[in-house]
């Protein structure tokens, strides 16, 4: 959740601040350490995603930044089955990819080219996908997430 919600969660009574975060939240009267972990004292509704969202940097976390077709660090998305010729924008049909693949590949399928997928395309599953989307987990976290499903997101291309 938003550092926003946390804090009116902790100030309402609803959470209490578990681990604090970086920086102070201040007010005429009051100043509240930023929540980085709350915990709930009563139920309160979260909004639970069952599906990641697909973005640009998603996939590019989702492949480890690398190309899905020789390895090499991914600068663009590519799609598997071409938009041209009916493919979906959707976790099934899209990977990252370098430049030079993208291009030679152009609006074909890989079978056309010869190529092979090491790995099918698919959506990200765990509940860290789910409640971080793209986003590196802050190390703070590690006691209640499973921060191994996570840990080949982290590495982002050289820059």
């Amino acid at each position: 959740m938003s550092v926003r919600r946390a804090a009116i969660l902790v100030l309402s009574a609803k959470a209490v601040c578990v681990a604090d975060g970086d920086g102070i939240l201040h007010s005429p009267r009051n100043a509240l350490p930023v929540p980085s972990v709350v915990r709930l004292t009563r139920f309160v509704r979260v909004p639970y995603r069952t599906h990641v969202g697909l973005s640009r940097r998603a996939i590019f976390a989702r492949d480890g930044w690398r190309c899905a077709y020789c390895r090499g660090p991914a600068e663009t998305i590519d799609h598997v089955f071409p938009r041209s010729r009916g493919g979906r924008h959707a976790w099934e049909n899209v990977v990252a990819a370098c430049a030079r693949c993208n291009h030679t590949k152009g609006d074909r399928t890989p079978a056309e080219l010869g190529w092979r997928l090491p790995v099918p395309p698919a959506a990200p599953k765990g509940t860290a996908w789910r409640v971080l989307g793209h986003r590196a987990p802050d190390p703070r976290w590690a006691d209640w997430l499973d921060l191994q499903e996570v840990e080949l997101r982290q590495v982002e291309p050289a820059a």
